[in-house]
C-alpha cells in the first residue's frame, strides 16, 4: 500500500516508535517538518493532531521539534512529546549522540565501493542549497559521511550513507561533489524531476540512548511510497 500525505493528520502506520516522551514518524516526501512559506500543515501540527483524536485530549497537545528532514526527503523523524524529552535530545544532537543513516539512489557508481567524505559546505541563502568544497573556505562548515554501495543497476546505484555531521543539505551536496546526484534532485545536478518532485534519499535508521531511561533505541523504516525504483531496490533494503 501507498500512502499520500493527509493534509490534517498522519496516518497510524507512520507511527515506528513511541512512548510517553517520544514519537517517531515515518515521513513522506511532501509533508514539511516545520511551517514554511507555503502554508501546508508541519508534520509537528498533524502529531498534534493526531494525539489530541486518539487519546481524546482536552487540552493542548506538547509536540517538540528536535530535528528535520528536507521537504523531498522521506524517513524517520524523532519528535518530543515532553518538554524534558525535548531538552534531552536536543543535548544528545548536540553532542552527536544520534546515529542517522539512509539510503540513497544516485546517477552512476561511486568511484569507489565504500568511503569517507569529507567536504567544506557552503551554503547559499538566496538560493537555499550549499556547495560541497574540497578544501576549507571561508564560512564553511565540515561535513563528514560514510558511503556504501549497497546495489546497482544499469543506470543507478543504491547507497547506505552514515552521517557524521549535520549540515545544510549535506548528503545532496556531498554525494553531487563526487559526481553522483541523487535520482530527481534538480538542485544538485540530476536531469530530471521524479513525479511529485520527491527525491530518492530516505532516512531508514536512527539510533540513540533513551534521553529517560537506560534503553538503547533502534528503528528502521522504509520508505512509505509506491515507486518502481525503490521497488527495484526493496529486497537489499530488506537487508539492511
Amino acid at each position: 500500500m501507498s500512502y499520500t500525505a493527509n493534509p490534517t493528520s498522519i496516518w497510524p502506520e507512520q507511527i515506528v516508535y513511541e512512548d510517553n516522551h517520544i514519537m517517531i514518524v515515518n515521513k513522506l516526501p511532501s509533508e514539511i517538518v516545520q511551517g514554511d512559506k507555503t502554508g501546508d500543515m508541519p508534520l509537528t501540527e498533524k502529531v498534534k493532531n493526531f494525539i489530541k483524536v486518539r487519546d481524546s485530549k482536552p487540552g493542548n497537545v506538547f509536540c517538540g521539534l528536535i530535528h528535520r528532514l528536507d521537504r523531498p526527503v522521506s524517513g524517520l523523524v524523532i519528535l518530543a512529546k515532553t518538554s524534558k524529552g525535548l531538552s534531552r535530545f536536543n543535548e544528545m544532537f548536540r553532542d552527536n549522540k544520534v546515529e542517522k543513516s539512509y539510503v540513497a539512489v544516485v546517477k552512476n557508481k561511486p568511484p569507489k565501493t565504500k568511503d569517507t567524505l569529507v567536504h567544506y559546505c557552503l551554503k547559499n541563502e538566496k538560493t537555499n542549497t550549499s556547495k560541497a568544497h574540497i578544501k576549507p573556505v571561508p564560512h564553511a562548515l565540515e561535513a563528514k559521511l560514510d558511503y556504501e554501495v549497497i546495489d546497482s543497476s544499469d543506470n543507478y546505484s543504491l547507497l547506505k550513507i552514515k552521517l557524521h555531521t549535520g549540515r545544510h543539505h549535506q548528503i545532496r551536496a556531498q554525494l553531487s561533489a563526487i559526481g553522483c546526484p541523487i535520482k530527481g534532485d534538480l538542485k544538485y545536478g540530476f536531469d530530471r524531476s521524479n513525479k511529485s518532485g520527491f527525491i530518492h534519499l530516505h532516512s531508514y535508521k536512527v539510533e540513540f540512548q533513551h534521553p529517560i531511561r537506560d534503553e538503547k533505541i533502534s528503528v528502521k523504516a522504509w520508505p512509505l511510497i509506491d515507486d518502481p525504483i525503490w521497488n527495484y531496490f526493496k529486497p537489499n533494503l530488506a537487508k539492511l
